[in-house]
């Protein structure tokens, strides 16, 4: 006889039994060029004004700007030409009255000057400038720390490193980026009838799927996936797969988790450490198992076991595997693009009574479109456009109803 579902939960409850799993957050140092899309650490503040001295924000000659006053294309003031300053170069000479210096964009304002002319409204004859209109105090000059001070705060712990802070970052030469570690997620694929892909597929055979879409989706949470050999679907193997992933964060297992002699990970959980969750109600997803493997007398290694459909456990690691991931590596849920859109139902479905349902679909036509094919059939991913949910003991859903999609891009 095989076991029942001892520790079912209804699905709001899983939620909250994983939302309260333990987190351990390392932290580590890494080079500037590896820091792009991981998570800070700390919050980083200013080692140098920005920008570091006032520099010219357009190209044109710095001046003083009393020189420039009542000045018009009839009533010109004629400067005296005295040097010519780039950006990266050191002006040589002070600005006096009746004088100019011609800077290019970032270039350094020489002493004595207080604005910039745009060359636009000047002209160069031999070592003279014409101005043809007049400026005001710091026309066109951007002042030393005007972007941040010295010691103010940049960037805070916990935003995400995009190219821009990446840009940042370089602007006041940080070299190591304190960062969160990304978890390490081990991903194991169990099933007698599982084979490589290089293998001859056999009669009663398929093809190794789980692990290739599961390690992605872990990707996609900002962790690191582990894989694993493709392990047979019995006691001794799983319970040595699973131990020799002790450096692992958490573990993803598919299959071997449904109420019956298949269900070998809940009797491994059961030497190993504690089963949370066996079972939840919910369509396709019920066989899904999350536990704690005791790694030494205070720390335990979380464990997910996902059902061995390739729809199932991707659905379950969608909604329930992928926020606490997600957590874990430190992403805010600011980060997550909710996509929900509205569409009408184009045909009326019977749902399974007792159990919430997330039921993929695809849109066309403006709508939302049942996908009914079962959770082994891979390819009902691949034409869906997202899904949407069903609360338990709803009877029927009436064609056109409006219904909220949820993307599977989340």
């Amino acid at each position: 006889m095989g076991q029942e579902f001892l520790k079912i939960k209804d699905p709001e409850d899983a939620e909250d039994i994983i939302s309260t799993l333990p987190i351990l957050k390392k932290v580590e140092k890494v080079s500037l060029v590896e820091a792009y899309r991981r998570v800070l650490a700390e919050d980083v503040y200013a080692t140098i004004d920005l920008p570091p001295f006032r520099r010219a924000a357009m190209d044109g000659y710095a001046l003083k700007s009393k020189d420039t006053f009542n000045t018009s294309e009839d009533n010109p003031a004629q400067l005296k030409l005295l040097d010519v300053v780039t950006a990266g170069k050191i002006p040589q000479m002070k600005v006096e009255h009746g004088a100019c210096i011609e800077v290019s964009t970032g270039a350094p304002i020489p002493e004595g000057a207080d604005a910039v002319v745009m060359i636009e409204y000047a002209e160069k004859e031999d070592d003279y400038v014409s101005v043809l209109e007049s400026v005001p105090l710091n026309a066109n000059i951007t002042a030393q720390g005007s972007d941040v001070k010295e010691g103010e705060l940049l960037l805070e712990e916990g935003e995400r490193i995009t190219a821009d802070k990446i840009g940042v970052l370089s602007a006041i030469a940080m070299q190591l980026v304190p960062v969160y570690t990304q978890p390490k997620v081990a991903v194991i694929s169990t099933g007698n009838e599982i084979i490589k892909h290089q293998e001859k597929l056999d009669y009663a055979k398929i093809y190794d799927i789980n692990s290739y879409t599961l390690s992605n989706a872990v990707k996609a949470c900002g962790c690191i996936p582990i894989h694993s050999e493709i392990v047979k679907d019995d006691y001794n193997s799983l319970k040595n797969a699973i131990l020799k992933f002790k450096d692992a964060d958490i573990i993803i297992t598919s299959g071997g988790t449904s109420a019956g002699t298949g269900d070998n990970l809940k009797v491994v959980l059961d030497e190993l450490g504690d089963v949370l969750i066996h079972g939840i109600a919910v369509k396709p997803g019920k066989p899904t198992i999350v536990g704690l493997i005791k790694t030494n007398s205070v720390n335990h290694q979380i464990i997910f076991g996902l059902p061995g459909y390739p729809v199932s456990a991707l659905m379950i690691f969608h909604i329930f595997v992928a926020p606490f991931l997600r957590k874990m590596a430190c992403i805010g849920e600011n980060e997550v693009e909710r996509n929900i859109k509205q569409y009408k139902l184009s045909r009326r479905y019977i749902p399974s009574r007792g159990r919430k349902q997330y039921l993929l679909v695809k849109i066309k036509d403006g709508q939302a479109h049942p996908i009914l094919k079962d959770s082994g059939a891979i390819t009902s991913l691949a034409e869906a456009d997202g899904y949407f949910i069903i609360p338990k003991n709803v009877e029927m859903i009436e064609q056109g109803t409006l219904v909220d999609v949820y993307s599977l891009d989340n």
